[in-house]
Parts: structure tokens; sequence; C-alpha cells
């Protein structure tokens, strides 16, 4: 009999081993099934309607950083858009020139004007997109971001800092907009355009933009007189006198085009100024007609 004594007690241990083995009141006994779905990781993308400390085209991650616009600041991003379609395609960023980046400056633009509420070019602003970096883009990220910011003339194009959004800035009376100058010539070259109040002595006055051809910016370099024809008409138009034979003889043309860059992104808007040669001006040319602005 205990021969049997042994076996019966490992029976019974084997039992309740097997027991704590059952699976638990309302478990199926798969371990895989019940965890959560991990989700798949989304790459960066920077805010918009916000303010920036510095000004980029490549926006990392590990660098990125936003401030209030109450505070200074260089730069407001003001849209982020995302490149779709064939664009989103290609296996590196768009560069100057692509049809993509023309496709996105094309929105920043319009995105520009509704913010502002007037077109950008007639002011001391600038606008810059900016993508990506090379390894976010291979990793997925889509995105273009479009910056305003706030210049210090209209031939110091580099950001200066400022306080305050720019949403409404061309709205009514406002300093940021292009009036009148007194430029500074060095012999025949136009050195620079200092600003002046149309109520004091000036030379030149701006009186708006025109939109160049979709042309290349070699052929646009070699196309001053079609700039200078296309100012003219501007200028006719806005002192209210007849754009004919004499026009030439009240007043003349200085013209200010997109910077290379913009021009390869899709930029096209050239500025136009009135030049008074032969004579300072003390008011403003606007609707003054052919008696304010003879022909001599």
């Amino acid at each position: 009999m205990r021969r049997w004594l042994p076996a019966l007690a490992l029976a019974s241990v084997t039992t309740m081993l097997l027991a704590g083995c059952a699976p638990a009141r309302g478990a199926d006994g798969d371990l895989t099934d019940d965890w959560p779905t991990l989700r798949v990781p989304k790459p960066f993308t920077p805010a918009t309607d916000t303010c920036l400390p510095r000004i980029a085209t490549v926006v990392q991650a590990s660098t990125y950083e936003t401030v209030d616009c109450a505070r200074n600041h260089l730069a407001e991003a003001i849209h982020v858009g995302t490149f779709v379609g064939p664009d989103a395609l290609t296996e590196t960023r768009p560069e100057p020139g692509s049809q993509a980046l023309r496709t996105a400056r094309a929105e920043c633009d319009q995105r520009a004007r509704e913010v502002l509420g007037g077109d950008w070019h007639t002011a001391r602003l600038a606008l810059s997109l900016a993508l990506p970096s090379a390894p976010a883009w291979a990793g997925g990220a889509r995105w273009y971001r479009c910056d305003l910011s706030e210049t210090g003339s209209i031939d110091n194009t580099r950001p200066v800092n400022r306080t305050g959004s720019l949403r409404g800035a061309l709205i009514g009376d406002t300093p940021l907009t292009h009036r009148c100058f007194d430029p500074k010539l060095i012999g025949d070259n136009l050195n620079y355009m200092a600003p002046v109040l149309c109520t004091e002595p000036h030379r030149a006055e701006f009186v708006g933009v025109y939109d160049e051809r979709d042309i290349s910016w070699a052929e646009f370099a070699k196309s001053a007189e079609q700039a200078h024809r296309r100012c003219m008409a501007l200028i006719a138009e806005y002192a209210a006198v007849p754009n004919n034979s004499e026009l030439p003889y009240r007043a003349g043309s200085i013209y200010y085009p997109p910077s290379q860059r913009e021009w390869e992104e899709g930029d096209r808007g050239v500025r136009c100024f009135l030049w008074s040669d032969d004579r300072k001006l003390t008011r403003s040319m606007r609707d003054v007609g052919p008696e304010g602005l003879p022909a001599i």
C-alpha cells in the first residue's frame, strides 16, 4: 500500500497544477489579441497662426520654437499647406524653379493677401517659404509653411523685429505702405530709396505692382524696356494722365523686381515707382491730372 501513497500524492499535485493553468472566467486564452494597436508615428508639422523668433527656410523639430506675437519676433507663420499629388511623390524636397514650389508660393501669396487685407508687395513686407528638412521629407513630411515678415525698407529686405500680429496690417492707413521717396544716386545709378513724407521734397512715388509674364529670370533681366513700359502704364493710371507720346516728358519710372530666388519660386510681382528727374515734388501725384504732372 505504501507504494501508492507517493503516486497518489503526485497525482494530486499534478491535478492542482493543471487546475491553476485553467483560463480565468471571461478569458479566451489568446495572449495577443487584447493589446491596443500602436499608432503610426506622424512626421512633425509646424503650427500656423503663430510668431517666430527667427527666419528659417528649413524647419527642424529639434530647433522649432514659437513666441507670443505680442513679444518681439521676426516672422509670423500665416499658413501651413501640404504638397499633394505628383508634388508629394518626389524623393527629394522641391527646389526653386519646380512646379511644386510655384504652386505652394501661389497659395502662400493668396493667404498673405487675406491675412493682411491687401497685396504684401505694396508694403515693407516679405513673404517666404519654409520646408521640412531633407531627412524629414524622406520620412514622409510633405508640408510647407508661409511666413510673413516686416522689412526695413524697399532696399533693405532683411526682416526687422516687431511686436503684434500682421493680421489686417494693410487695412486703412498704415506706415508699412510704400509712398514717397527721395532716391539717392551714384552717377546715373540708383543707390537707395530714402523714404520721406509726400509733403517733403522728393523725386519718386510708389504707384503699384504689375505681374510679369511667366518667363525665366534670365529673360526678365534682358527685358528692361518691357518692365519700363508696364510701369509707365501704371504711372499714367495713377496720376490720371494720358498714356501717350507725352508721358515720357511727364515722368520716368523706377522698378523693383522680386529677388532671383523669389522669381524662381513663382513670384512675378514687379513694384513700380514714378520718377521725377527734372523737378522735386512736394505732394502725391495720385490723380493730379495733366496740370499736376505737366509735360516738360
